[in-house]
């Protein structure tokens, strides 16, 4: 692989990141596992050393067990002292029913099972992976980690996805292509309810898919007994072949769907905010 070139306005943040995770001497990371979480783990036990950082990785039935998998490994290849805590949101009823603030609910659950978690370790700043792009999206969870004084450095000093990426593979970190992923509950419309089993079928659907070798964004998402499949706009022609269509209804109707359809308009990240009138389209 080539040597990745980074900016100087890149580098410069990246300086200005450094300096403040520093002064803090010692930090939590909220962790998933994904672009912006992995690198800010990263830079910070580069910064601090291994005693001073801890990532801290949620499991819950919203997140796929690959992805958490997928966490644990990176952790272990860049020497992270990692811990996971069962979160319990799918108890909240208030998350459970899926109101178009639900994040705001998971984020509260995480950050409460965090605070102590964080005293208990003498490590007084939590950081989460929020980055500069996600200040201008609709975000509920944003306002959980203001209410329990969480930390948000990539932002602060305005590093974007495109930015975080462009670092993580100078570091030679396999997250820089990975495509977004949030949680699994995201696929299910506001007002379903959120259910162990829905989410279970949207996450068996979508391995499944990349199973068949789709890779890039996708999303499953559910409508009751139908599956609304997003692809990339540059892979959809090759999944609407009859064949291809033939095979992807197969394997998504055994992940528990009756019905399959693909979304000719391809993938668009946050769909269902826009179907339900949260956010433009």
């Amino acid at each position: 692989m080539e040597p990745t070139v980074v900016d100087a306005a890149t580098s410069l943040k990246e300086t200005q990141l450094a300096d403040w995770i520093r002064e803090r001497h010692s930090v939590l990371i909220g962790y998933s596992g994904g672009v912006d979480s992995t690198y800010l783990a990263v830079l910070a036990r580069e910064v601090l050393g291994r005693d001073n950082v801890f990532a801290v990785l949620g499991r819950s039935a919203s997140v796929p067990a690959a992805q958490s998998e997928s966490a644990r490994a990176i952790a272990i290849e860049r020497d992270i002292a990692l811990r996971v805590v069962e979160t319990s949101e799918l108890s909240d009823e208030r998350y459970a029913a899926n109101p178009v603030n639900r994040c705001y609910f998971c984020k509260s659950t995480l950050w409460q099972t965090l605070v102590p978690l964080a005293r208990e370790l003498g490590v007084e700043t939590i950081l989460d992976g929020t980055n500069a792009d996600d200040v201008f999206e609709y975000r509920p969870g944003a306002r959980a980690g203001s209410e329990h004084d969480i930390q948000s450095p990539l932002a602060l000093v305005g590093l974007t996805k495109s930015e975080i990426r462009v670092l993580s593979r100078a570091r030679g970190l396999a997250t820089w292509s990975q495509p977004s992923a949030p949680c699994l509950a995201s696929r299910i419309p506001y007002g379903t309810a959120v259910t162990s089993e829905r989410l279970g079928q949207v996450e068996r659907a979508e391995q499944a898919l990349r199973d068949l070798g789709i890779s890039g964004n996708l999303r499953v998402r559910h409508h009751g007994d139908l599956a609304r499949i997003e692809l990339e706009p540059a892979v959809l022609d090759q999944w609407l072949d009859d064949s291809n269509a033939r095979r992807l209804a197969t394997v998504v109707r055994a992940a528990g769907f009756a019905r399959v359809a693909i979304d000719l308009r391809g993938f668009r990240s946050g769909s269902l905010n826009v179907l339900e009138g949260v956010v433009a389209a």
